[in-house]
C-alpha cells in the first residue's frame, strides 16, 4: 500500500489530521524525567529519559491521531546517544500503529541524497524496519537531482516525502516569495510533477508538500496548484496559527491534510497541580475540537 493511502486510511480512522510534532526541548521535559534536568547525569542517561518521555507522549496521544513528527535535530544533539533513542522512539510510534514522519530536511547531491534516503526510507539488510519512517521532509533547493533518490526509495518501499515548498518561518520569504514564478511556486509546480508517478488509490500521490500554516492567503494557491499533493501543515499553535488558518489546505471530505502542532502539545501551559500527561492530553482533545469547528475536516 502506497504512503499516500497508509496516510488516507489513517486520518480517516482517527477522524482528525491533528499531527504531533515530537520536539524534545531538554529544559521543558517534565521534571520526572529527572536524569535530563541532573547535570551530573550522563549523556546516555539524559537520552534514555528524554527518549521515556517521548515514549510516554505516544502513550497519551496515539488513540487520536494517525502520525507523529520526530524532530531529528534535538535527537542528534545528544550524539550517539540521541541517535538510539530517534530509533527508540520511532519504533515505539511504529508498534503504537501511527505514520512516522521523519522531520530531517535532508537536501544533498545525488549520492548523499540517496544516502539519506536509505538510512530512513529504505534501510539496509540489517536494518530493523521498525526504526524506519513512514516519510520524511526534503529541502528541494539542489534540485531534481537531489530528490530523485527520494523519490526511488517511495517507489522501493512504499514511502513518502514532504517536500518544502513555503515554510512557516518569518525568514522564509526572504527566497519563497521571490521571482516570477516564486521561487515557492516553481517548487510547488515541480512537486507535482515529481509525484505524478507516485499516485495511490486514494487519488493523492505520496510526495506532499509542507506549507506553513502562518501563510492562509498562500495555502489557498497552493491547494489549488497542487490539487493531488498531501499538505503538511506547521504553524499552528504555538507559532500562532489557528484553526481557521489550516481550512484552505483540505481537500473535500477533510482529505489531504495534516497539521501540526509541536510545543502546543508536549508543553502545554498548564496548573502545576495538573499531570503533564493530562495536560498534553487535553490540549490535543481541544486542538482536535478546533479542527472539527472549522467543518472543513
Amino acid at each position: 500500500m502506497t504512503f499516500s493511502d497508509r496516510l488516507d486510511q489513517a486520518i480517516a480512522q482517527k477522524g482528525s489530521p491533528a499531527l504531533v510534532g515530537l520536539d524534545p526541548f531538554l529544559d521543558r521535559i517534565p521534571t520526572e524525567f529527572a536524569a535530563v534536568h541532573d547535570p551530573g547525569a550522563s549523556r546516555a542517561e539524559q537520552a534514555a529519559s528524554m527518549g521515556d518521555f517521548l515514549c510516554a507522549v505516544i502513550d497519551v496521544i496515539s488513540d487520536r491521531v494517525a502520525a507523529v513528527k520526530p524532530q531529528s535535530a534535538f535527537f542528534e544533539v545528544l550524539g550517539h546517544d540521541g541517535v538510539a533513542q530517534w530509533e527508540r522512539v520511532v519504533g515505539h510510534a511504529r508498534d503504537a500503529g501511527l505514520l512516522v514522519i521523519g522531520d530531517v530536511k535532508r537536501g544533498d547531491i545525488g549520492s548523499t541524497a540517496a544516502a539519506y534516503a536509505t538510512a530512513f526510507l529504505t534501510g539496509t539488510p540489517k536494518t530493523d524496519p521498525r526504526t524506519l519512517c513512514d516519510a520524511v521532509t526534503v529541502n528541494p533547493l539542489l534540485g531534481h537531482d537531489s530528490i530523485t533518490p527520494f523519490l526511488e526509495a517511495c517507489r522501493e518501499s512504499d514511502t513518502g516525502i514532504y517536500i518544502l515548498v513555503r515554510t512557516s518561518n518569518p525568514g522564509g520569504e526572504q527566497f519563497q516569495t521571490k521571482g516570477n514564478p516564486t521561487l515557492t511556486n516553481q517548487i510547488a509546480d515541480a512537486v507535482v510533477a515529481w509525484g505524478e508517478e507516485l499516485i495511490g488509490s486514494c487519488g493523492l500521490s505520496s510526495v506532499g508538500a509542507v506549507v506553513g500554516a502562518t501563510h492562509p492567503t498562500e495555502l489557498k494557491a497552493l491547494r489549488e496548484r497542487m490539487p493531488r499533493t498531501p499538505l503538511l501543515l506547521p504553524g499552528y499553535g504555538a507559532q500562532g496559527a489557528g484553526a481557521e488558518d489550516v481550512v484552505a489546505g483540505f481537500l473535500p471530505g477533510g482529505r489531504g491534510v495534516l497539521v501540526n502542532s509541536s510545543r502546543g502539545i508536549l508543553y502545554p501551559a498548564r496548573d502545576p497541580k495538573t499531570p503533564w500527561r493530562d495536560a498534553t492530553s487535553q490540549a490535543l482533545d481541544q486542538m482536535r475540537a478546533d479542527l472539527a469547528a472549522t467543518g472543513a475536516c
